[in-house]
């Protein structure tokens, strides 16, 4: 890489110029020469340098070496990436050591050692090409994480409870206080988080989410803090844990409070700790990660210490977050539904359908026990399958998704016996009974929760 490489030399010494020019060029690709520093602003202009020399000095008598803290300082503002090595006699090392606070990264002393000089100039190119390649690999993550957004990552409010909720994230976000955010299933948890993240000051480092419900006991470790090569069966290469690949942004730990107290133990030494050690490996790294969790367990449960580690409760809860279900916040009913009736209008090719004023007051009077995710289902599924322009109460087909209330008449023996069909209703009436808590849901029938996730899909529940 450094035959291709090009230098910029700033020196008022002639003969100092030619001898660096004959010295570097049997190494680098170009070496430029300067004897005005004035004309160094249009030269980084011209060229893309890899490295600049700059000498202390310039004019005769010179020597306080305020000219090159000024030109060094001059170049920085032009290019903040740029490399650059100060040129100085010997005896001027408060001078250089000066220079390196503002900026430089290392210096020569005249007279120089040939070989001093060019083993000097190869770091100083590959610390530039370095952080240029730093520079845009921060780029392509955060093209990266705005692409992998999920669907429905606007946040959508016109009501009084969640203007008080972003005010709190807009106060919270700036700081690397852990969070906990609370609230049922549906209401925008991972939403939340996310606008967190933005408004943080590593929105341009990942932001990685992890559902805690779905890792079983036994990959626990391996899953958050990675593990090493023939650690275990299947272990065929080593493997970064999610706290490292978060390292310097945010890691999303999601339905936390469905985790068993043994494995809560495990997770509190890392946040104690900020530390983890991969799975087979007896080295531990440090971690930077700011920590954002959240749960549909009432606060209460969380409080009770049989179920949940107070200490760990502490650990995550510096500031605490509860959105709100969406029955208690009906003004954001139809701002929400319409976003995303023009959302999949568009996403399935159909003209911009429009809700029918009953089909308004029916969007507003229902209890949505599955809050936004559920309010979004229904749009989906009527613009699929309705034809007119004008959507009606029946397109909607909200019964069919379940009231919070049943009827205390005893179920008649069902007539269907076909056995795909039973599975859907015995997830439905479980999703009921429980308020849509998947968690509560999945226990009840024997199922785990990316289990009932499957069935859910399967079923177009």
């Amino acid at each position: 890489m450094a035959d291709t490489a090009k230098i910029l030399i700033v020196d008022d010494d002639q003969d100092i110029l030619t001898a660096a020019r004959l010295l570097l060029r049997r190494r680098f690709g170009e070496i430029v020469t300067c004897r005005r520093p004035e004309e160094v602003p249009e030269l980084l202009d011209d060229h893309d340098f890899d490295a600049v020399m700059l000498d202390m000095n310039f004019g005769p008598g010179e020597s306080s070496g305020k000219q090159g803290l000024e030109w060094l300082q001059r170049i920085l503002q032009i290019d903040p990436q740029m490399v650059v090595v100060m040129i100085t006699a010997h005896g001027g090392v408060d001078t250089v050591v000066e220079a390196m606070k503002r900026g430089a990264t290392d210096f020569v002393a005249k007279p120089w050692q040939n070989e001093k000089v060019v083993a000097t100039m190869s770091t100083a190119v590959e610390l530039h090409r370095s952080r240029v390649e730093t520079a845009s690999l921060r780029g392509a993550n955060r093209i990266l994480i705005e692409a992998a957004a999920p669907e429905g990552s606007t946040i959508i409010s016109g009501s009084i409870q969640m203007r008080d909720v972003l005010s709190l994230v807009e106060r919270a976000a700036p700081s690397d206080a852990n969070v906990l955010i609370l609230g049922e299933n549906g209401t925008g948890k991972e939403l939340i988080a996310r606008e967190l993240h933005r408004l943080s000051s590593r929105a341009d480092d990942v932001f990685l989410a992890i559902d805690l419900g779905s890792i079983t006991e036994s990959l626990f470790e391996s899953e958050l803090f990675g593990h090493k090569k023939g650690a275990f069966t299947g272990a065929n290469d080593d493997r970064l844990g999610r706290f490292q690949a978060a390292n310097g942004g945010t890691l999303f730990l999601d339905e936390v409070g469905n985790l068993p107290l043994r494995l809560q133990a495990k997770l509190l030494s890392a946040l104690e700790q900020r530390r983890v050690t991969a799975v087979g490996s007896d080295k531990p790294q440090d971690i930077d990660v700011r920590i954002v969790a959240a749960t549909n367990v009432r606060i209460d449960m969380l409080r009770d210490e049989t179920h949940f580690r107070q200490d760990l409760l502490f650990r995550l809860n510096t500031v605490e977050v509860t959105v709100p279900p969406l029955r208690e916040r009906r003004d954001d009913i139809m701002p929400i539904a319409t976003h995303y009736l023009a959302a999949y209008s568009r996403k399935y090719g159909q003209s911009t359908k429009m809700f029918s004023p009953a089909a308004e007051q029916a969007l507003n009077n229902y209890d949505w026990p599955g809050n936004v995710r559920a309010l979004r289902h229904a749009i989906e599924r009527a613009v699929i399958l309705t034809r007119n322009d004008v959507l009606e109460p029946d397109d909607l087909q909200l019964l069919a998704t379940g009231q919070v209330t049943e009827s205390p008449a005893p179920a008649p023996i069902p007539t269907v016996l076909n056995l795909d069909q039973m599975e859907k209703e015995a997830i439905h009436k479980a999703l009921r009974k429980h308020g849509f808590n998947i968690s509560h849901a999945a226990t009840e029938l024997g199922l785990t929760r990316a289990s009932l996730y499957r069935r859910m899909e399967k079923h177009g529940l």
